[in-house]
């Protein structure tokens, strides 16, 4: 296993590093301008046949503290690994701009009966504002389910797993989101996962 000395050693592998950070960086700050203009913007209603079922209820503080444990946990376990840190990073990137392209072509409303869901994180990156159109599709599902992905134990798979059904069910129960946008966030996750591993493959040759 790659330690941090010797991958920074490696120029090739800094490089890589120092230019996936300024693009994420750059793929973050352009998607909290761009979640400010779909809050602005008028959508669609959805007819959701699911939510229609239930009434919603807060579940604001279970699901950030399913999703900062999350992150604390995969964090802690994968610090030491800078070859799936880096991974990690220009996955999620990936997937942040399939998110935004997806929500650009998909203007929806947010569902009647929502609950705010208050995203400190979010808050922070699009200027204080709680926002409620940033739909199709759930960016936590898809978060926690690149953690599955990512993960290496079997333990921390299974844990994670269950963490990403809990916060899907749980952005649902809340009216946050629509069953299609949870149904669909696993896919999109799976396929930023599989691209960015195939062009590390590809190059690796």
């Amino acid at each position: 296993m790659m330690t941090w000395k010797s991958f920074l050693k490696d120029k090739k592998h800094l490089t890589e590093f120092i230019i996936t950070a300024i693009i994420v960086t750059a793929v973050i700050i352009a998607f909290s301008h761009f979640l400010h203009f779909v809050e602005q913007r008028e959508g669609v209603v959805l007819d959701d046949p699911i939510l229609k079922t239930f009434n919603p209820i807060d579940l604001t503080w279970l699901t950030f503290a399913l999703i900062y444990l999350s992150l604390i946990i995969f964090v802690v376990t994968t610090f030491s690994k800078p070859s799936k840190l880096l991974i990690s990073f220009q996955a999620y990137g990936l997937m942040l701009i399939f998110r935004t392209i997806a929500m650009y072509l998909t203007p929806f409303e947010a569902p009647a009966a929502i609950i705010l869901l208050d995203d400190p994180f979010v808050q922070f990156f699009a200027k204080g504002d709680i926002l409620t159109k940033d739909l199709f599709f759930s960016g936590h599902t898809g978060t926690l389910f690149l953690l599955f992905l990512l993960a290496d134990n079997k333990s921390l798979k299974t844990i994670f797993l269950i963490l990403t059904l809990m916060v899907g069910t749980a952005v649902l129960l809340q009216h946050v989101h629509y069953s299609i946008d949870v149904f669909v966030a696993p896919f999109i996750a799976y396929g930023s996962y599989k691209i960015i591993k195939k062009l590390h493959t590809g190059l690796s040759k």
